[in-house]
């Protein structure tokens, strides 16, 4: 089987910091490796696969500001599309614009939708339905006006993150620096329960990080900057709790995953997919408020650290995603 995965053009793939789709589209093509697939990744010059790399840039418009967005991911896109042929299937994880290629070409063509940024990008996905076949992250994060093949959960490379049975006394967050995902609540949180806060992220809003953030740093809650995989590593296997204390309703939430791969329960606002990965008062606490999230943080010594690596690992690692993906590409070509 000879598999074409596109990823996005914004970061490398796997990402050095930040890229989650990045990340989960280099993760689908290595699992997919280790299951004999043939697997060509489309990403930029600079990614990192045992399988074939094509690449129309050598870094992505993220990480070089002095390429065009746009241009890019037209060059990138068709650069699949003119080569469609060569492949049994397309698993395309670059949201709708490939999918405006879709009734040029014959090979059938998996869309991951890894969220959706506004309501108004659902008629591009509602035109090609017919034609495609789409994938939801979580069974939460669905429109009810589209069909849907499946429900794969995003999957991490498990042997990325220690198991960790003796954590610091710390809480951690751990995403980007933005109202969405809850950075002043944690600050909240942390600051009426006493407890010493690490924040570590990319900072995607100025103007919040000034307002809601900036003025409350101090010995107790430190901003340590965006983290790197081996220090992504350290930061979640030595926290109490990851606190997830999101303003929306949030199609997966990789932080989380990661948390619970290395032991570490999380705290989460109970919205969007939150429910599908935490499991109640058993790999950490869904609730709906700050004062609710502060109460939660008290019962933390009632969580099993094994039992959160354990459920983590049997939902959400590499292999039973490339597992889950490489039979629903055997259900569309009919193998």
């Amino acid at each position: 089987m000879k598999v074409a995965v596109l990823a996005p053009v914004a970061w490398r793939t796997p990402p050095r910091h930040y890229g989650p789709w990045e990340q989960v589209a280099s993760n689908i093509a290595e699992g997919l490796i280790k299951l004999g697939v043939d697997v060509t990744l489309f990403a930029t010059g600079d990614s990192i696969t045992a399988g074939k790399l094509e690449a129309i840039c050598e870094q992505g418009y993220e990480e070089d500001r002095n390429q065009d967005a746009k241009v890019l991911e037209c060059l990138h896109i068709s650069n699949l599309m003119e080569k469609a042929g060569e492949f049994d299937l397309i698993h395309n994880n670059f949201d709708f614009l490939p999918l405006t290629y879709s009734g040029l070409i014959n090979t059938p063509l998996i869309t991951t939708i890894h969220g959706f940024s506004s309501e108004k990008i659902i008629p591009v996905y509602k035109k090609y339905n017919s034609r495609g076949y789409y994938v939801s992250i979580s069974n939460s994060d669905r429109s009810p006006e589209l069909e849907y093949l499946a429900t794969v959960y995003n999957g991490l490379d498990v042997k990325d993150f220690a198991f960790n049975a003796e954590p610091e006394d710390y809480l951690l967050y751990f995403g980007r620096i933005h109202h969405h995902k809850g950075t002043a609540e944690s600050i909240e949180i942390a600051k009426r329960t006493g407890k010493r806060l690490l924040i570590a992220g990319i900072i995607q809003d100025e103007g919040y990080y000034r307002e809601k953030v900036e003025p409350y740093l101090d010995d107790q809650i430190q901003y340590v900057g965006h983290a790197g995989p081996e220090k992504r590593k350290e930061l979640l296997g030595k926290a109490s709790a990851l606190l997830h204390p999101i303003n929306f309703n949030e199609p997966f939430g990789m932080s989380v995953a990661e948390a619970m791969l290395c032991g570490t329960p999380v705290i989460a606002f109970n919205r969007g997919s939150m429910p599908e990965l935490i499991k109640h008062q058993e790999t950490g606490y869904l609730v709906n408020n700050v004062d609710e999230a502060i109460e939660a943080v008290g019962q933390l010594p009632n969580i099993n650290r094994s039992q959160c690596h354990e459920w983590a690992a049997s939902q959400f690692s590499c292999d039973k995603m490339a597992n889950d993906y490489f039979k629903l590409y055997q259900q569309v070509l009919g193998a």
